[in-house]
C-alpha cells in the first residue's frame, strides 16, 4: 500500500491559488453587480419618464392620486432608502432606528401643518376610518365608567347624519352598546341649518363627518358655528369628534376644536393602510373595560403607535406627503389651490346652463368632491363616463348609491387635470 504525503507548502499553493480564483471571481461579481445596478438604475430613469408621460387624471375618491414627486421620491428609496441604509422601507425593522426617524418626522411635520398643540396625542393606527367607527364609542362611551357591569343603562352619543360615511358611524356605534342618538339626518344634499344636542348632562360626546364623500357635503369653517355646537363643546365641554377622512389637511383647522380628529390616509395625505388620530391626551385612559387592543387609544399613545408592527411604508408615504404641504407653504396655500380647482368645475357646471348639475346646496359644496349629473339622461352619463376614459380622465363614475358623476379632486389632484376634465366637459356637451 503506498503511502500518500501532501507537503504543507503544497497544501498552501493550492489555497493560495483558490483564492486568488474567488478574489478574481468577486472582482467579476462586483463589476457585474455594478454593470447591472447602472443598467437597473437608467431603465428605472426610463420606466419613470414613460410612467410620467402615460399617467391619467385619476379622480378616484380613494385610494387617490399621489403627488408624483412623492412618488418618484419614494421610488429612488425604494432599495436603499436615505441612500446608505441598504434596504427599503418595507423591509426594515418598526423599531429599528431608521423606521423611528421616519415615524418620527412624519408626526412633527403633521403637528406643524395642523398646529396640533402639545396636549393632543397623534397616533398612527390601521383598519381604516372604520374601524374608529368603533374606537370612537370604546374609548369616549364610557369613561366615566370604564369597567360598567353587564345591563348598565347605555351611554349617551349624539350623531349628526350628513351623508352614507356618518350613518355608518352612527350604525356602528349601536352595535357596541352605545344609545347613538341622531339630532338631526340631512338630505344627502346640505347640512341641516338647525339642530340641538342631547340637553343630558350625561352626553359623552357629539360625532359628525366633516366631508362626507359619496354625497360631496362639506362643513365649511368649523362645525362650532353650526346648529348648538358652540355651546356644546366649549359651554359644556362635550368632546366633539370629526371623521376627516376625505377633506383631512385639505385645508386649515383649528384642533382645539375638537376633542378627537380621525382620518383614513388614502384620499389626501398617502396611500391606504394607516388612519390619523388625533386625539386630546385627557380623554385618554378610560377605554371601556375589554375594548379590543388595536382600538384602544391609550395602547397606541403609550407605545408610540409601535404596539405592534404599523404600517411602515404607508406612514412612511404619509411623511414625504407631509413634507411635500409644507414645501407648498403649508395648509393655507394648499387650501387656496383647493379652492381654485374646485371652483373650475362648478363654474364649468353653472355656466352650462342645466347640461350638468350639481345636487348639493351651494353652502354646503365640497372642494373635495364634485358630484354631478345630467339630467337630461342616464345613457349620456354613461357614454361622458365610457369616452372620458378614452382621454385618460378615469374614475369619474359616481358612486353606487347616488349614481351620476364624481369628480374627486384631492390634495394631489393637478390644476391641469381639472383643467383637462372642464374642457372635456364643454366639448362632451357641445357634441351631445
Amino acid at each position: 500500500m503506498t503511502k500518500v504525503t501532501t507537503s504543507s507548502n503544497n497544501v498552501s499553493s493550492r489555497f493560495a491559488g483558490s483564492a486568488k480564483v474567488a478574489v478574481r471571481a468577486a472582482r467579476g461579481q462586483a463589476r457585474r453587480g455594478t454593470q447591472r445596478g447602472l443598467a437597473c438604475r437608467a431603465l428605472s430613469q426610463d420606466q419613470s419618464r414613460g410612467q410620467q408621460q402615460q399617467r391619467v387624471a385619476n379622480f378616484s375618491a380613494g385610494p387617490a392620486c399621489i403627488y408624483e414627486d412623492v412618488l418618484l421620491e419614494a421610488q429612488r428609496e425604494l432599495l436603499n432608502f436615505g441612500g446608505d441604509t441598504g434596504l427599503g422601507v418595507m423591509e426594515m425593522s418598526h423599531r429599528g432606528k431608521a423606521f423611528t426617524g421616519i415615524i418620527e418626522s412624519a408626526e412633527r411635520d403633521l403637528r406643524e401643518l395642523l398646529s396640533v398643540p402639545d396636549d393632543y396625542a397623534v397616533l398612527f393606527m390601521q383598519g381604516g376610518a372604520t374601524a374608529q367607527f368603533a374606537a370612537v364609542p370604546f374609548n369616549l362611551a364610557w369613561r366615566d365608567a370604564p369597567d360598567a357591569p353587564a345591563g348598565a343603562p347605555a351611554p349617551l352619543a349624539d350623531y349628526l347624519t350628513t351623508g352614507s360615511w356618518s350613518k355608518k358611524a352612527i350604525a356602528e356605534a349601536k352595535k357596541v352598546g352605545v344609545n347613538a342618538h341622531c339630532v338631526a339626518t340631512g338630505d344627502n344634499k346640505s347640512i341641516p341649518a338647525d339642530f340641538s344636542a342631547s340637553a343630558s348632562d350625561d352626553l359623552k360626546y357629539f360625532h359628525l363627518c366633516a366631508n362626507e364623500t359619496i354625497q360631496g357635503v362639506e362643513f365649511k369653517g368649523s362645525p362650532l358655528l353650526y346648529g348648538d355646537l358652540r355651546d356644546v363643546s366649549e359651554g359644556r365641554g362635550v368632546p366633539l369628534v370629526a371623521d376627516m377622512s376625505s377633506n383631512f389637511c385639505s385645508k386649515p383647522v383649528n384642533v382645539r376644536d375638537y376633542g378627537v380628529i380621525y382620518a383614513g390616509a388614502q384620499k389626501n395625505v398617502g396611500p391606504a393602510g394607516v388612519t390619523i388620530v388625533i386625539v386630546r391626551r385627557d380623554l385618554l385612559g378610560a377605554a371601556k373595560v375589554g375594548t379590543p387592543t388595536m382600538l384602544d387609544w391609550t395602547v397606541a399613545a403609550e407605545n408610540a403607535s409601535l404596539y405592534n408592527t404599523p404600517p411602515c411604508f404607508s406612514i412612511y408615504m404619509c411623511g414625504l406627503v407631509f413634507k411635500k404641504l409644507l414645501r407648498l407653504g403649508g395648509l393655507e396655500q394648499v387650501e387656496q389651490i383647493n379652492k381654485k380647482k374646485c371652483g373650475l368645475i362648478y363654474d364649468a357646471i353653472k355656466q352650462s346652463q342645466g347640461y350638468f348639475a350639481c345636487p348639493v346646496d351651494l353652502k354646503a359644496r365640497s372642494a373635495m368632491n364634485v358630484p354631478f349629473t345630467i339630467p337630461e339622461s342616464e345613457d349620456l352619463e354613461k357614454k361622458f363616463i365610457r369616452e372620458a376614459e378614452l382621454q385618460g380622465l378615469i374614475n369619474l363614475k359616481g358612486h353606487r348609491s347616488v349614481g351620476g358623476m364624481r369628480a374627486s379632486i384631492y390634495n394631489a389632484m393637478p390644476m391641469e387635470g381639472v383643467e383637462k376634465l372642464v374642457a372635456f366637459m364643454k366639448d362632451f356637451q357641445a357634441k351631445n
